[in-house]
């Protein structure tokens, strides 16, 4: 916002200084004597490119300056928002709506997943040495830890998956015993 009240103030005096030198020039016309022939008057083209730059700039400051109010207003509406916001958190809500954690949910799905493509290198590894009639310990240890690994991740879901459940069961089992309570 202050950059926008800071271009808005150097076009407003941009425009101020423009609207002085078209005035002085005008005045001048207006006050002008017939100069020598040495003295050049001045240009008809040039004043009247310069009262277009003028009506050009005043256009463009116009525009703005809406812009300015729509945004102060914006500001102003997204403040009261905030405002409702922060008094309805401070008020607690009779049922709340079920609240299920979807980033822990996602995370230990991709944990699983990663686990699972270990797993599956590893089990890749253990064919391969088996293929060649190499029984390498450290290939069964591997892959020990990675199955160990993968139900892991895969009870992490589980648990997941059933806190998601109970957190979207929890309003309605609420709802239901209001309602036989009130019966």
């Amino acid at each position: 916002m202050t950059q926008i009240n800071e271009l808005q103030h150097r076009i407003t005096a941009a425009l101020d200084r423009v609207a002085q030198g078209v005035a002085r020039i005008e005045e001048r016309a207006a006050l002008a004597v017939p100069a020598p022939v040495a003295q050049p008057e001045i240009d008809p083209e040039e004043l009247a490119r310069l009262k277009e730059a003028l009506d050009e700039e005043k256009l463009a400051n116009a525009q703005l300056e809406e812009r300015v109010r729509k945004l102060h207003e914006t500001h102003r509406q997204d403040l009261e928002a905030a405002k409702d916001a922060a008094a309805q958190a401070q008020t607690p809500a009779p049922a709340a709506a079920p609240t299920v954690d979807v980033a822990a949910l996602d995370l230990e799905m991709q944990r699983l997943r990663k686990s699972n493509e270990m797993l599956r290198a590893t089990n890749e590894e253990l064919r391969n040495a088996l293929a060649e009639n190499v029984g390498e310990p450290h290939l069964i240890n591997k892959a020990m830890l990675a199955e160990l690994e993968g139900l892991r991740a895969a009870r992490a879901v589980e648990a997941a998956e059933t806190q998601a459940i109970l957190a979207s069961l929890a309003p309605l089992l609420d709802a239901a015993a209001q309602t036989e309570e009130a019966n």
